[in-house]
């Protein structure tokens, strides 16, 4: 065999072992992600619950709003604005941790593209504005996610009592997120790079999704 032939057997052999190699790094990399259970999500608690700017955190009702406070969003309702912003805690859970044939791993949220809806109306949208780890562990995680919308936006066919009263049943002293939800498509980092779940998901406070 002739130098040239030998250098061809031996690239040829080379090429082979390259081939394999990386066949067997894809098959370790799928077999990674097919074990790779999604991330859950739930909705956590509403705070710095703003209207105007006041806080309505120690509030429950509209006769808890000071003489100006509450001459100063009326006068806001009639000239057609009536802007809220307020931070609701996204918890996720991480279900690999190791057991039921799920490799133990730390997931990356890169994002959290949502539209929030309120009352089942859909609204304004959001993002996580960085990469959020998620370990492993099974427990919660807390993802702060800060919105901001007028609602005489997108409910200007109601009674100033009731947008008040619906401001104060998200962000009021008794508040809940039972009357919100994200319509959202996480996006989560991978071996093989970031990857956007196919479909998308309705987060809400009752249970874990």
């Amino acid at each position: 065999m002739t130098w040239k032939h030998k250098g061809l057997a031996a690239g040829a052999v080379l090429a082979g072992f390259l081939t394999l190699s990386s066949c067997a790094a894809l098959t370790d990399m799928a077999s990674a992600l097919a074990s790779l259970k999604k991330l859950q999500f739930k909705l956590g608690g509403v705070h710095d619950f703003k209207l105007l700017g006041l806080d309505l955190g120690g509030k429950a009702r509209i006769g808890d709003f000071s003489a100006a406070d509450g001459l100063r969003a009326l006068q806001a309702y009639r000239n057609r604005t009536l802007p809220v912003e307020f931070v609701v805690d996204v918890l996720a859970v991480n279900p690999n941790d190791g057991t039921g044939g799920s490799r133990n791993s730390t997931s990356t949220l890169t994002g959290l593209e949502c539209r929030l809806l309120i009352d089942d109306k859909p609204t304004v949208t959001g993002n996580i504005d960085r990469p959020i780890e998620i370990p492993g562990t099974g427990k919660e995680s807390v993802i702060p996610l800060r919105l901001s919308l007028d609602l005489l936006e997108f409910f200007g066919d109601r009674r100033y009592e009731d947008l008040i009263g619906l401001a104060l049943a998200i962000g009021g002293r008794n508040g809940t997120p039972a009357r919100i939800a994200l319509d959202a498509q996480p996006t989560v980092s991978t071996p093989l790079g970031p990857i956007t779940y196919p479909s998308r998901i309705t987060i809400v406070s009752a249970e874990f999704r």
